[in-house]
């Protein structure tokens, strides 16, 4: 039966057809091979209980928090602030690229998001300062993966959906692995351009009055992350209420530097609905197949094997580790998370792991599986925006910082306590 499965899925995902309609087909499949009862006639109640949800409005709203921010120009400015103050490290702008990034995936939630809004903003920046194109792309797909891990992060609301665990904790515990990784990836630019000075392109020079000025346009993106987070910590709004005041700040904001107006409010509106309409498609049908997967046992076998395995828990986590590296190479993040952990989450633990923990490490796997060939989503978003040019200079210049987000799992691995002891200390 697992067999079966595993052969189908692979098979259908290898047709290229939409992951949506890949989980989908596959739980109608399924239902007259290994259930005697018609499983597909609760198809449609199965669709409503899946998506009616209060945590999950807080996708679309984060969806829309950050569509907002990006056409009203905060972007923009908040690149030059960080270009003003880190440009001087070996490495120039590129600690910009993740520095923007870090700032602006505490607004949006979304790594395409992140990615494309830098990215827009720091591309044309290669050739007039004469970096290595290369690494410089990397640090931009790099950078954009910290949208899922730092909050207000939608693939963490979704593992909470998903096992049912403490979004406000899972929260906590993305800070600091989130600053470590974004520390990561600037030490890995330094350590690169500090053996390659000519990859880090001329020295923006910039005085310290122009640098305090700078920190203005700063302010925007803090504001909306502490209206938004800072508000769930209060104990003043759920994350989906700390979404819509995330919301209603950015169109303040927005309003406020005369930015608002109808054409930038449809267009947020439309990217919204498309973004929040592909998450919710796969959300169903993954919902629909682990219904069919439930009732006719597959999901207790796949259980069953898991703990079957007689092996120790760190490696446990290796396997899991690298069940996750694998698939990632083949698999589109989201459709990943909703897919696997229903079955693997559980199991694990069942096993006695704790459940914040794995969330977090689950997210840095699904941040690797973001900028690895030959489906890494933020690779593509990079060589879209370049218009132009070989894929491989995008994939070169990921592979260090590949290596960093290793080092963060490893971390994560061998000091539990990275993102366990914040959520324990504002906790308890």
């Amino acid at each position: 039966m697992i067999a079966t499965a595993l052969v189908l899925l692979l098979v259908l995902i290898g047709l290229s057809i939409p992951v949506g309609a890949a989980l989908g087909v596959l739980g109608l499949v399924l239902d007259p091979l290994f259930s005697m009862l018609p499983l597909a006639r609760a198809m449609g109640e199965l669709a409503w209980s899946t998506s009616n949800e209060f945590l999950l409005v807080a996708i679309p709203l984060f969806i829309l928090l950050g569509e907002i921010l990006l056409r009203a120009g905060f972007a923009e400015n908040m690149y030059r602030a960080m270009s003003l103050w880190l440009s001087w490290l070996p490495g120039g702008l590129m600690h910009a690229n993740i520095g923007a990034s870090t700032v602006f995936s505490a607004t949006s939630g979304s790594s395409v998001a992140t990615a494309a809004t830098v990215g827009t903003v720091a591309i044309p920046q290669i050739r007039k300062y004469g970096y290595n194109e290369p690494l410089f792309l990397g640090s931009l797909a790099a950078g954009g993966t910290l949208g899922i891990l730092i909050p207000p992060s939608i693939n963490l609301v979704i593992y909470g959906v998903l096992t049912n665990s403490s979004v406000p904790k899972l929260y906590l515990a993305g800070i600091l692995p989130g600053l470590g990784l974004a520390l990561l990836f600037m030490t890995t630019v330094a350590l690169a351009c500090t053996l390659r000075p000519g990859w880090g392109g001329h020295k923006v020079r910039a005085s310290w009055p122009e640098r305090m000025a700078a920190l203005v346009h700063l302010l925007p993106p803090l504001g909306i992350f502490l209206l938004v987070v800072g508000s769930i910590y209060a104990g003043l709004a759920t994350p989906t209420e700390a979404a819509a005041l995330g919301v209603t700040g950015a169109l303040a904001l927005a309003a406020g530097f005369r930015r608002l107006n109808l054409a930038m409010l449809r267009e947020a509106a439309e990217n919204t609905l498309k973004a929040t309409a592909m998450i919710m498609l796969i959300v169903i049908a993954a919902g629909f197949l682990n219904f069919v997967m439930s009732a006719t046992g597959l999901t207790s076998a796949l259980t069953e094997s898991i703990r079957s395995l007689d092996v120790s828990p760190l490696a446990m986590v290796l396997i899991i580790v690298a069940f996750y590296l694998v698939l990632g190479c083949f698999m589109e993040t989201l459709s990943m998370m909703i897919t696997t952990i229903p079955i693997i989450a559980p199991a694990l633990i069942a096993m006695g792991f704790d459940p914040i923990w794995l969330g977090i490490l689950i997210i840095v796997l699904v941040e690797t599986a973001l900028i690895t060939p030959p489906v890494g989503l933020n690779l593509f978003v990079v060589q879209s925006l370049r218009k132009g040019g070989s894929m491989n200079a995008v994939i070169l210049g990921t592979l260090p910082f590949v290596a960093a987000l290793f080092v963060m799992i490893a971390l994560l691995v061998v000091f539990p306590q990275l993102a366990l002891w914040l959520p324990a200390a504002v906790g308890g």
